[in-house]
């Protein structure tokens, strides 16, 4: 008897939420913590951002304010997304046959054709978001504005800050990481959630560039992801463009979605009672967005900054 393949699920609300959070939170980025999440912002959450003077003061009888506060505020806007997909049954019915006798690498076996299918396009989102936390431009359908294109233009970005950028290469790469811990302002550098956030192809410069100093037992133990320099964390970005990094601390680095909202939506559409198709409609309603609260706090390598 022929596996049935029939579909007539619909998953809104909450119940879409295991569905949206695979597909956006599955980023390595995010997946491996790089920034901090936000999974409930329904429209719009402010990150405050406080600067105070000189704190401390010498000892007196009265009480005397010791500094000033100055407080600003960010805007975590996560952008409106979505799928729509028609897949052809017959060319993934085999395959999920042969997953469903348990030949198979996935962590968890999907019980039904359906989820089999969603897990598919599952994979393909959550590659298409870790592209936009880092190079998203925000004017371009499916994309929201990633962190290099708002360091682009953001006026805030101190000059200092800013490192020039080259093509990096396994002779080259210590020279340019170390540009880069050379720029980070004092009051940062040794903080524990701070991270030089670095382009596949200047991660794979610096373990190639180890690997002839005879750094090699460490690969070979696949121990990669706790790589360090000059005592700073090197964390790969998947998604940033090439011979371009950031160092920041994580928790000045905001990714927001609403994994909650109501107006999360997935939905498999079989199409075989409509038109009498082997299509499937697939329809995912998400949102998704990036901010960094400090950009005085951020420095740059590879990114041109036309603002200042």
């Amino acid at each position: 008897m022929a596996t049935t393949t029939s579909i007539t699920t619909t998953y809104a609300g909450e119940h879409a939420g295991k569905w949206v959070s695979a597909a956006l939170l599955s980023a390595n980025t995010i997946e491996n913590g790089g920034v901090e999440v936000k999974q409930n912002v329904k429209y719009r959450e402010v990150i405050s951002k406080l600067a105070t003077g000189d704190l401390v003061t010498d000892n007196s009888c009265d009480f005397t304010a010791t500094s000033s506060i100055t407080k600003t505020e960010v805007f975590l806007t996560p952008k409106e997304l979505k799928i729509n997909l028609e897949l052809c049954k017959d060319k993934f019915r085999s395959d999920w046959e042969a997953i469903e006798m348990g030949y198979s690498a996935f962590d968890v076996l999907p019980k039904t054709f359906q989820d089999y299918l969603l897990a598919h396009v599952v994979a393909k989102a959550a590659q298409k978001n870790e592209q936009n936390i880092w190079n998203g431009d925000g004017s371009t359908s499916g994309q929201f504005l990633g962190f290099v294109p708002a360091l682009t233009v953001d006026a805030g970005l101190p000059a200092a800050n800013e490192v020039t950028g080259i093509p990096v290469t396994a002779a080259n790469v210590v020279a340019e990481l170390g540009k880069i811990v050379d720029a980070i302002p004092a009051e940062l550098y040794g903080n524990e959630d701070l991270s030089i956030y670095v382009s596949q192809n200047i991660y794979r410069a610096y373990v190639r560039a180890l690997g002839s100093l005879g750094h090699v037992d460490r690969f070979n133990n696949q121990d990669m992801g706790d790589l360090m320099f000059d005592g700073v964390r090197i964390f790969v970005a998947n998604g940033m463009p090439s011979n371009t990094a950031i160092a920041s601390e994580k928790s000045n680095l905001f990714f927001g979605t609403g994994l909650l909202s109501d107006h999360q939506e997935v939905k498999v559409i079989d199409m075989g009672e409509t038109d009498g198709s082997d299509n499937v409609r697939i329809v995912m309603k998400f949102t998704a967005g990036v901010a960094y609260a400090n950009v005085e706090d951020i420095v740059t390598y590879g990114i041109v900054n036309a603002a200042n």
